[in-house]
């Protein structure tokens, strides 16, 4: 009778979305941010579920809540007609919580990006998809990670300085996909880090806009936040074509950084 009076509890506690024995259950996370902040960024536009055509991927728990990797794909079925406009990526308990929108170049059915976020205190991360004619679709993971946007910067200030906006670009393939990887130097700060010889706080100074084109083809434009780590990198999908591939990069101050690259694999 006891045995079966604790399985009776435990299935209402699951049904609930509550604990069991202090472990969280799938869903339990409260999604009240999600809910003004969708009205925020997207007004009153439905969003659909994701599943089949967006994933994503992130740790259940992060190592380091300054560097969070986070890897998504988007494919519209064969035959679908549309391509893929954008990608969004939300961590709702941010305080600026829209990291990036990632724009895509036009016709494109698949696309792919990784990147590295700061998560703040425990949240959903969300990428939300867009595509070209207009449509919605999420998919969310839980991410226990704490800290992020405060931790101090990984680089000495002073070699950060020497080293501002300098790229590398690396073109190769993976999986029988064309990629590309690009990395920035830039502190990225968050205005919310702590200088830690005169114990004040450090103003934000990000890179706001990336754009990447090979010859007079947008592949990828960014519009980010302070939530991108420092020393943004960005692997995403290319596709097969030739031509020299440039990178314009610009911040929060108004600095542009301009690098051009050789557009062949293992450049």
């Amino acid at each position: 009778m006891r045995a079966r009076f604790r399985q009776v509890v435990a299935g209402a506690f699951l049904a609930a979305g509550l604990t069991v024995a202090g472990v969280p259950v799938a869903g339990a996370e409260d999604q009240t941010t999600w809910t003004g902040l969708k009205t925020d960024v997207f007004g009153t536009r439905a969003i659909e579920d994701g599943k089949g055509i967006l994933t994503l991927s992130t740790p259940v728990r992060a190592e380091d809540a300054a560097t969070v990797p986070v890897d998504f794909s988007v494919a519209l079925p064969e035959g679908d007609g549309r391509s893929v406009k954008a990608v969004t990526l939300i961590i709702d308990e941010n305080p600026s919580p829209v990291a990036a929108t990632f724009r895509f170049g036009d016709g494109q059915r698949e696309v792919g990006l990784s990147t590295r976020i700061r998560v703040n205190s425990y949240s959903y991360v969300r990428a939300i998809a867009e595509t070209s004619d207009g449509r919605l679709y999420m998919t969310a993971n839980y991410v226990k990670a704490s800290g992020g946007c405060s931790a101090p910067a990984g680089k000495d200030p002073q070699e950060a300085l020497q080293n501002l906006g300098k790229m590398k670009f690396r073109r190769y393939a993976a999986a029988g996909q064309s990629e590309a990887q690009i990395q920035i130097r830039h502190p990225n700060n968050s205005g919310l880090q702590m200088d830690q010889v005169s114990r004040l706080y450090i103003p934000a100074w990000f890179v706001r806009n990336v754009t990447v084109r090979q010859g007079d083809k947008t592949l990828l434009a960014m519009e980010g936040g302070i939530s991108i780590s420092e020393d943004p990198t960005f692997r995403f999908k290319m596709p097969e074509q030739p031509g020299d591939v440039t990178v314009d990069v610009v911040d929060t101050e108004n600095k542009v950084f301009t690098g051009r690259f050789e557009g062949k694999s293992g450049s």
